[in-house]
C-alpha cells in the first residue's frame, strides 16, 4: 500500500499511552529505519504539545480525527496502511473505526480487552474484512500478546520434541510489578455496565469460546477460586486478565485450524505463594475487587517513567503432555505491564504487520494467528521481552 500517505497512523496520541507509543516510536526508529507515521487526535494544539514533549521531529505530521465523526475516521484510515489506536474502551469510542478500516482495507491494532465488543466486531466485519484484506487485530498489548505467544512458543516446542500439540496448558504469572492501565480498568467497568444493561452478555462474557463462533471445545478451569496447584506446588489465585486473555488463546487456536487441538484445555491463575502463607495470599486476592476503589489512574493518566522502567512480568506456561511428561515456556518482560510493556508491544505489532506479514489475509485475528514467530522475534529484539520453551 505505497500509495498511503502514511505506513502508521497513532489515534489516540495526546492520550497518556498513546503519548508512549509515540515517543517509543521517537526513540526506536529513527533515520533510515523510521516508518511514515503521523499522529493524531481530536486537538491539533494538543497534538502539537505532545510532540514537542516526546521530542518528535517538528516536521510529524498530525491528523485531526474524532470518535464521534465518523467522516474524520474514514477519511484517517484512508489514509494508512496501519491505523495503531488506543482510543478506549472501545465499545463506546471503536466500531465506527473497525468498519472504516475495513471499508478502507486498512490494518487495525488495539489494545482492546473488551471481549462482548470484539464478538460483536467478528459478527459484523470478518467477512467484510477478507474480502477487502484489511487485517483487523484486538488485543496487542499486555492482554494478549504475551500469553498468546507464550501458549504459540509452548505448543511450537512441544510439535517439535513430540510431534503434536500439548492437550492442556496453565498460564501462571509468576511476577509482576506495575498495574494495568487506566484505559483497562475503564473498559473492564464499561463491560461490566454494559453486561447490567444486558444480561445476555453474560453467557458470552463467562464462556471461554466466545471468540470463536461455530467451534466449542472441551469443559475449561474457569479460575475463579484459589487452590493449591500441584503442578507447580504453590497456591494459585484468580487472574483479573484471564477472562479475555484465555479467550483470544483458543481464538489463535480455532484461527489456525485448532493448531492446538480440538480438545485443548486452558486455563491463567495467579501464583500467590507457598504453605499456608501462600493459601492466605490467595484467599486474599480472591477477595480483592480492583474495580471498587477509586485510586489508581484514570483513563489518560499513568505512572511516572521511573516506575514504568522499574515493572517487569514473569510468566510460566505448563503443558501437560501426558504420561507424565511435562513441557514449559517461560514469558518475561522488562517494563511494567500497563504501559511501558504495553506501549512497545503494540507499536512493534504495527509495524510487523507493515513489515513482516504484508500478505497476511484479511479478517479479524489475534496477534499470535497472523503474525506468530516474526512478532515474536521484533518482542525479544526490540521491546525487552523473552520467551524460553524447554
Amino acid at each position: 500500500m505505497s500509495n498511503r500517505d502514511f505506513d502508521l497512523i497513532v489515534y489516540g496520541a495526546t492520550g497518556f499511552t498513546g503519548r508512549l507509543v509515540a515517543e517509543y516510536l521517537v526513540q526506536a526508529y529513527a533515520g533510515k529505519d523510521r516508518p511514515r507515521w503521523a499522529m493524531a487526535g481530536r486537538s491539533e494544539a494538543k497534538l502539537a504539545e505532545v510532540r514537542d514533549l516526546i521530542g518528535a521531529p517538528a516536521d510529524t505530521p498530525f491528523v485531526i480525527a474524532d470518535a464521534s465523526d465518523p467522516a474524520s475516521l474514514k477519511a484517517m484510515a484512508a489514509r494508512a496502511t496501519v491505523i495503531l489506536t488506543t482510543v478506549g474502551p472501545y465499545q463506546l469510542y471503536g466500531s465506527d473505526l473497525v468498519a472504516a478500516c475495513v471499508a478502507a482495507a486498512t490494518a487495525y491494532v488495539d489494545l482492546c480487552g473488551e471481549p462482548g465488543w470484539m464478538r460483536e466486531m467478528i459478527d459484523a466485519h470478518d467477512s467484510r474484512a477478507k474480502e477487502t484484506g484489511a487485517r483487523i487485530v484486538f488485543s496487542c498489548g499486555f492482554d494478549s500478546i504475551p500469553f498468546d505467544l507464550g501458549v504459540f512458543t509452548l505448543q511450537e516446542a512441544a510439535r517439535e520434541r513430540y510431534g503434536r500439540p500439548c492437550p492442556r496448558v496453565k498460564g501462571r504469572v509468576r511476577a509482576m510489578k506495575g498495574g494495568f492501565s487506566g484505559g483497562t480498568a475503564a473498559s473492564l467497568k464499561a463491560t461490566l455496565a454494559a453486561a447490567a444493561r444486558n444480561p445476555s452478555l453474560i453467557a458470552l462474557l463467562t464462556n471461554p469460546f466466545a471468540l470463536t463462533p461455530g467451534f466449542q471445545g472441551p469443559g475449561q478451569p474457569m479460575g475463579m477460586i484459589p487452590e493449591y496447584d500441584r503442578t507447580i506446588e504453590a497456591w494459585v489465585a484468580p487472574f483479573i486478565m484471564a477472562p479475555i486473555n484465555t479467550k483470544n488463546v483458543h481464538r489463535t487456536n480455532f484461527l489456525l485450524g485448532k493448531a492446538y487441538g480440538a480438545d485443548f484445555v486452558y486455563d491463567e491463575m495467579m501464583v500467590a505463594g507457598l504453605g499456608e502463607m501462600g493459601k492466605a495470599a490467595a484467599e486474599a486476592i480472591a477477595k480483592m475487587n480492583p474495580l471498587a476503589s477509586d485510586k489508581g489512574p484514570k483513563p489518560g493518566e499513568g505512572p511516572s517513567k521511573e516506575e514504568r522502567d522499574s515493572g517487569h512480568y514473569d510468566l510460566l506456561f505448563v503443558g501437560d503432555m501426558g504420561g507424565g511428561v511435562r513441557l514449559d515456556a517461560v514469558v518475561t518482560g522488562d517494563k511494567d505491564p500497563g504501559y511501558g510493556s504495553t506501549s512497545k508491544m503494540i507499536a512493534e505489532a504495527a509495524l510487523c504487520l507493515i513489515e513482516d506479514v504484508p500478505e497476511a489475509a484479511g479478517g479479524v485475528w489475534t496477534p499470535g494467528a497472523i503474525m506468530g514467530a516474526p512478532l515474536r522475534q521484533r518482542l525479544v529484539e526490540r521491546a525487552g521481552l523473552t520467551f524460553n520453551a524447554g
